[in-house]
């Protein structure tokens, strides 16, 4: 299936929302039927797992060499396979869930864990921990806790990554201007970059004021955060200031035009403003810097969001969950296991998904690896790993997906002018309590 890349409409938004609602419910229909063992595979003895994950082309290669791996290892069990981009994913993961035709293993993110969870979509993989089925015990505890929701771990971390600011490091050579560093102020930061803009004649960062991480880590220098337990972790003046931020970047020459900032704001990872040529800066995760450096010729840069980078923390970038619905819950449960614990396949997937959440293997995958970009990516996560303090103390609440999109329609009000910061504060806090079911 090729990737799909165009932007969520608010029309796709809403039948998201309704297909996520209608395959929620499917699961408390499922009673007794859905904690049930095996049904042992086919009649000639052999089992097909489905399988589902959104990403790349590359990634979609290095899955499928190691399910491969799998099934070398375990000639009984098969593999469907399906992927596409992230656009449209979890549009698709509810469609197949309402329809009856969950996959037995899936991948998700802290967007969605909650949702799925709390709706009883997802095995609780906490037993396979207990009686050795599934392997935790080398993860960083930040991974492990990080894939719990109400007490049950539902997903296991595939990978470690981190907040990343991507620079064009040939655009500031080429003009012979500074990098930026690790540790100056986000005024300094917007500063710096209104000097590329007038130095290079391109506008020197994306707006990130539509960009969740960008927001959250900012909270968190503040001494607030994105959440507190299950209600908001800041208020009206917080995002007042976060907004009249990026109001004043844009004042200042620093950032691209409005329809540029919404091109950036709608694309995925592939598309970046500072791979397409359009900014000098984009805002990412660590481990999306091979598959940005694949589209572009030039060298890139990483480093940590401005600001102290010890408010950073050590987060699952993404999980594989098994559904608890399936048929083959025990060889579903032991192909997550294979897939995060075993050293052959981690060779193949390397950090595509983030660094490898079994440590041990990491180890050995960073004394090996020759790829400049992954090797890029782990120093830089290493570097930063160093910094991180307190990881959030649990994963978004239900709901999380919806502020993080409310965020993007609210900060693009202020970034065509039809909203003041203070009055996109208040529209924003009013739906992103109402995201979350807060009081």
């Amino acid at each position: 299936m090729e990737p799909i890349t165009r932007a969520v409409t608010p029309a796709q938004r809403t039948t998201r929302r309704r297909l996520l609602a209608a395959a929620l419910t499917v699961p408390l229909l499922l009673g007794a039927a859905a904690c049930g063992g095996d049904d042992g595979g086919g009649s000639d003895g052999k089992t097909e797992l489905s399988i589902f994950w959104w990403g790349a082309e590359k990634r979609a290669e290095l899955t499928d060499q190691a399910l491969a791996l799998y099934t070398q290892k375990h000639p009984d069990v098969t593999f469907k396979k399906t992927w596409q981009g992230n656009q449209g994913y979890f549009d698709k993961l509810a469609t197949l869930t309402a329809g009856g035709n969950a996959p037995d293993i899936f991948q998700i993110d802290d967007n969605y864990i909650s949702e799925y969870a709390g709706r009883g979509v997802t095995l609780d993989l906490t037993p396979y921990t207990q009686n050795g089925k599934l392997d935790v015990s080398k993860f960083p505890a930040s991974l492990r806790k990080y894939g719990e929701v109400d007490g049950k771990l539902v997903g296991v971390a595939m990978g470690e990554n981190t907040q990343g600011l991507v620079y064009n490091k040939t655009l500031l050579a080429k003009h012979k201007l500074p990098e930026p560093k690790t540790g100056m102020s986000w005024e300094e930061f917007i500063d710096w970059a209104a000097g590329v803009s007038t130095t290079a004649k391109l506008p020197g960062t994306q707006d990130a004021s539509a960009v969740y991480q960008a927001l959250w880590v900012y909270l968190r220098q503040n001494g607030k955060d994105l959440y507190a337990g299950k209600q908001l972790g800041f208020d009206e003046a917080d995002m007042t200031k976060w907004f009249t931020l990026w109001k004043d970047a844009r004042a200042k020459g620093a950032t691209p035009t409005p329809d540029v900032i919404h091109e950036g704001n709608a694309s995925d990872v592939s598309k970046q403003l500072v791979v397409t040529g359009k900014a000098g800066t984009s805002w990412v995760w660590t481990n999306q810097m091979p598959e940005l450096k694949k589209n572009t010729e030039d060298e890139l840069g990483l480093m940590a969001y401005p600001g102290d980078p010890s408010v950073q923390w050590a987060r699952a970038s993404l999980y594989f969950s098994a559904f608890r619905g399936s048929k083959h819950k025990d060889i579903a449960v032991d192909v997550i296991n294979f897939l995060a614990n075993d050293p052959d396949a981690a060779k193949i997937l390397g950090t595509d998904r983030g660094l490898p959440p079994n440590t041990e293997i990491r180890q050995q995958i960073a004394a090996t690896v020759t790829d400049a970009d992954m090797k890029q990516t782990i120093a830089v996560q290493d570097e930063l790993g160093a910094k991180f303090g307190p990881n959030p103390p649990t994963v978004p609440p239900q709901g999380h997906s919806k502020v993080r999109s409310e965020l993007v329609r609210v900060a693009e009000e202020v970034i065509y002018g039809r909203q003041t910061p203070e009055q996109a504060a208040a529209a924003y806090v009013t739906a992103a309590k109402a995201a979350i079911g807060a009081s």
